[in-house]
């Protein structure tokens, strides 16, 4: 976490979600299994509140929250191609490792997919396997399955 950030909680319908953001925008977004109840001012973090309430609703396709994110420079290249994945759609990993470029590297864009800090904004839950299994998810598979019947509109 960076150490010039706020750290917010609250819930949706798959679970307690904490954010943190700095001052640039949100740098983390997680599913937790303990709340402890936090809140802040950060006004992305509030933005982002809004926006995932409309997400959750269905009335939501794109986020426009800011995002502050660090990473290698091949992980953040990994991160905007799944920025461009469309909603209620996905990908192989061998498709997006082809779009960054290398399709060879599925398994390496597989850990930076499984290192991306803001699940759901970068839609790394719409990446699957190459025979449509839906392979893994750091918040777990049932919480995949419910985000993508969410966007399929089931």
């Amino acid at each position: 976490m960076k150490t010039d950030a706020d750290i917010a909680e609250f819930p949706s319908s798959l679970g307690q979600i904490r954010a943190t953001a700095t001052a640039r925008g949100i740098s983390e977004l997680t599913f937790v299994d303990r709340s402890t109840a936090r809140a802040s001012a950060n006004p992305h973090l509030k933005k982002l509140r809004a926006e995932l309430d409309r997400y959750f609703d269905g009335k939501l396709r794109k986020f426009s929250v800011a995002l502050d994110l660090s990473g290698t420079p091949f992980r953040l290249r990994v991160w905007r191609e799944l920025a461009r994945i469309p909603y209620g759609e996905t990908i192989s990993y061998i498709e997006l490792a082809r779009r960054v470029g290398n399709p060879k590297a599925s398994r390496a864009v597989g850990g930076a997919n499984g290192a991306n800090p803001v699940c759901i904004l970068i839609p790394c839950h719409r990446v699957i396997a190459a025979d449509g299994t839906l392979g893994g998810y750091s918040a777990g598979l049932s919480r995949k399955e419910n985000l993508l019947a969410l966007e399929r509109g089931e």
